[in-house]
């Protein structure tokens, strides 16, 4: 397997991932997938109360996790053959959208930058830079300029309308673009994550990876009246999540914020956070939210999933329990073996 020349780690995938946290759409229920057996006797009841009442319709439900786990399962390789195919076959509209460079950045943004690089720089500081919401530690900034966001739509719509072939970032969202197989990671989300988020983070966020986020997964996701209009209530695979609004022109379709995961959805408050164009919404991963719909229009958010190896081998966050590790591609799901932890301890 080859190392990641940015990474310096070779990084790995939980064996739950196959398993857990398959989200069905029509019940707006994340389930668990060991065998038929396990999963009627967890979840037939429940399915029923939510509308599941005959067994050809648990079965056709059946069917479609059986087909999750499937995909699930090939996905590294299906990943890596589409990523092959779209360097051979596709040609960008925009070649600069592929290279981060700081004209693109929000003034604001660049402020806060420099101010978390600089000597004098704290937690408290920084928070009077930014806009702190009422939901507990998330924080919204602007982070692209206008112009910039709207070069990227346009060469996320251009591939769509390629013959490339193209793989959905997960199973909540059924449209969208992992930027990894377009070839944004070493151009562009490499350095945003080094070199401008993790300063942020390493203040923001100490206590759960702040410091030490070493990979990510990055995609977009378009909402629209034909297409998807929301997103269900629900927590990432990321120790840090930055969420940006880049366009089009929609009303609606606010983020809400509940508690963290180990919070039963009963004993919570959400409270809903405005999304504008060109600005960037900064959470932990294991913060429940969703998306409320839009009502008209369509939006495209750049999501990017922050992961601390540091933390994650101790604990996965989608199955809670100390990960057993699988090899993957690239930056995989941020796991790293005990060799993989000594490297990045000493860097």
């Amino acid at each position: 397997m080859q190392h990641d020349k940015d990474s310096k780690a070779t990084f790995y995938t939980c064996s739950c991932f196959s398993t857990d946290n398959i989200f069905l759409e029509e019940f707006k229920l994340h389930v668990r997938f060991l065998s038929e057996h396990q999963f009627r006797s967890d979840y037939q009841a429940v399915l029923r109360n939510l509308g599941c009442s005959t067994d050809a319709e648990f079965k056709d439900i059946l069917k479609k996790i059986e087909k999750e786990v499937e995909r699930r399962r090939s996905l590294g390789v299906k990943s890596a053959e589409r990523a092959a195919a779209i360097k051979e076959i596709y040609k960008p509209l925009h070649d600069h959208v592929y290279h981060l460079h700081e004209s693109y950045m929000a003034p604001e943004f660049k402020q806060m930058v420099d101010y978390c690089r600089s000597d004098e720089a704290s937690k408290e500081g920084l928070l009077s830079l930014m806009q702190t919401e009422a939901a507990a530690r998330v924080f919204r900034f602007p982070v692209f300029k206008k112009i910039f966001c709207d070069e990227l739509i346009e060469e996320m719509e251009h591939f769509e309308q390629s013959r490339s072939p193209k793989g959905r970032p997960n199973t909540m969202n059924n449209y969208g673009i992992l930027l990894n197989e377009l070839g944004f990671d070493e151009g562009f989300i490499i350095p945003l994550r080094e070199q401008y988020l993790q300063p942020l983070t390493s203040l923001l966020y100490h206590d759960c990876g702040g410091c030490y986020l070493d990979s990510h997964k990055a995609f977009m996701v378009k909402y629209d009246m034909h297409e998807d209009l929301d997103l269900s209530y629900h927590y990432d695979n990321a120790e840090v999540t930055l969420n940006v609004s880049l366009g089009k022109e929609f009303t609606e379709g606010n983020l809400y914020f509940g508690d963290m995961r180990q919070v039963p959805l009963s004993e919570t408050a959400c409270t809903e956070v405005e999304h504008k164009v060109t600005e960037g919404i900064l959470h932990r991963g294991q913060h429940m939210h969703g998306a409320l719909p839009i009502s008209s229009g369509q939006r495209w958010n750049l999501i990017v999933w922050m992961r601390a190896s540091q933390e994650r081998n101790k604990l996965c966050p989608m199955c809670n329990k100390r990960p057993t590790l699988v090899e993957g591609e690239g930056f995989a799901d941020g796991f790293t073996s005990d060799l993989g932890m000594s490297l990045l301890q000493n860097v």
